[in-house]
């Protein structure tokens, strides 16, 4: 389940998952790059049984020559203590040899604390014939509240899998929200990664109706957690363009807090071009009668 998450999260967000995963290596050009996931089938053909379905190799590529194409192998470790360095080098080794380049970075994501192996040396006395390093992402050694404003969504959604004060719960839980509706338009992918946030996150009965009363105001139900986005798509007959509705309305309950039922029922019937107008107003209006005027 953590594998496939991440992987999803690197695959809809290559540039920001490079920048935040990988910030020294990634450089900060990614956005002038292309970036093309290695086709699994091709790797399935070529490296048998030792390839892994879940590594995420992505082959970074600049069409005016400023940067070599180097290829980024990106793992997830759920439980670091089945990490394995020698695992890792033979699947970087394949790998290479398949995409027919040297220019190779592993980079290990630990989703837990504990202690795995950093540094791989082969041979002697006299030389070290093979070695193996990677670039080390552990999400628990990281402080949430250093991102809380961050403008990389990757960094923003993964707030829950850093270190917090168990006070700062509800704190960090709002600002991975909160970065979710103001960095990703996409209704279906808010829909998405708020599953992400809130399967990481796994808030108590108690805190998710608090951070309804304290954080959405006692007209929280109506945005609540994604569980209750979800119920809203699966209501038959709804019209189209409900989930843009209901993205939106996660962003003006942002700026303007909790909203009237009038503005609420408004938003949920809209169609999608009054989404669109509204969507635009927003930038600019200081009230919420602002964005919905006739």
């Amino acid at each position: 389940m953590h594998d496939q998450n991440f992987k999803n999260l690197i695959l809809d967000y290559p540039v920001q998952s490079l920048e935040f995963f990988a910030e020294k290596e990634a450089g900060s050009d990614l956005s002038e790059a292309r970036i093309i996931p290695i086709r699994q089938e091709q790797l399935m053909e070529r490296l048998g049984e030792r390839f892994r379905e879940l590594d995420t190799p992505l082959l970074v590529e600049w069409s005016d020559g400023r940067r070599e194409a180097i290829l980024f192998v990106v793992e997830e470790e759920t439980k670091t203590s089945v990490f394995s360095i020698y695992r890792l080098t033979h699947y970087c080794l394949d790998l290479a040899e398949l995409m027919e380049t040297d220019r190779v970075i592993p980079v290990v994501i630990f989703l837990r604390s504990g202690n795995h192996r950093t540094y791989l040396r082969l041979g002697g006395d006299q030389c070290a014939y093979i070695e193996c390093r990677y670039v080390e992402c552990n999400l628990k050694g990281m402080p949430s509240a250093r991102y809380y404003d961050s403008n990389n969504i990757v960094a923003r959604l993964n707030l829950p899998n850093m270190s917090y004060p168990p006070k700062k719960r509800l704190e960090m839980y709002q600002a991975a929200r909160t970065g979710l509706v103001q960095l990703e338009t996409c209704p279906e992918k808010q829909l998405k990664y708020a599953d992400f946030i809130d399967f990481y996150a796994n808030l108590s009965e108690e805190e998710i109706n608090q951070y309804r009363t304290s954080c959405l105001g006692e007209k929280g139900e109506i945005m609540g957690l994604s569980s209750m986005l979800r119920e809203e798509g699966k209501k038959e007959g709804m019209k189209e363009g409900i989930q843009q509705g209901i993205g939106l309305l996660v962003q003006l309950i942002n700026r303007f807090g909790p909203l009237p039922d009038w503005a609420t029922q408004q938003m949920l019937s809209a169609s999608p071009e009054q989404l669109d107008l509204w969507s635009e107003r927003m930038l600019k209006a200081e009230s919420i009668q602002g964005v919905l005027a006739e």
